[in-house]
């Protein structure tokens, strides 16, 4: 006679909290994604639906289409970042808008109209480091855009979990949609 099992399910891996992470700067931009595949085929995103130059979001597929020969220069693969400046929430004062790379990139080449997200540390998981790096974007403003001083927080991705946490400087204990 032969035994019917229900479905198995495993506990998931659990991983060690000791390991290293990287801390960047939170942008407060809009979430942007380039996808540039193998035939060289080029295709824009926000964070949740393709756009097009028709039906956009705040101008990122019209510029990637006006970059389009430096934007290659990634090559293939799914480049993510954060596309912020004048006219985008806080605006960093700018009068232009920036294209910045999250950091785990696997493009390429940097071409000029593109920059990365700032590091801010790389090391072992610590939540006293964490803090640290946070009072000094608080007293030192923002490394993006220097001399902007209402940044607004900062991402912390641990590298063995794979896991991104945020901290911001204002509202951090209230989610977004209650502020």
């Amino acid at each position: 006679m032969s035994e019917e099992f229900p479905e198995f399910k495993s506990w998931t891996k659990i991983a060690r909290l000791s390991r290293d992470c990287i801390v960047s700067e939170k942008i407060d931009g809009t979430n942007a994604q380039i996808l540039i595949t193998e035939d060289g085929q080029l295709f824009t995103g926000s964070r949740t639906r393709w756009i097009t130059p028709e039906n956009d979001n705040y101008g990122f597929a019209k510029w990637v289409q006006q970059n389009k020969e430096d934007i290659l220069k990634l090559g293939p693969g799914r480049h993510f970042g954060e596309y912020w400046g004048v006219g985008i929430q806080r605006h960093y004062d700018l009068f232009e808008r920036r294209f910045s790379l999250f950091g785990r990139i696997v493009a390429k080449e940097i071409p000029k109209c593109v920059t990365i997200v700032p590091t801010l540390y790389e090391g072992p998981f610590d939540t006293q480091q964490i803090d640290a790096v946070l009072s000094s974007l608080k007293t030192g403003g923002s490394v993006a855009a220097p001399g902007f001083m209402k940044p607004e927080g900062i991402v912390i991705f641990h590298k063995a979990s794979g896991t991104l946490f945020k901290k911001t400087l204002e509202n951090d204990d209230v989610s977004k949609g209650n502020v």
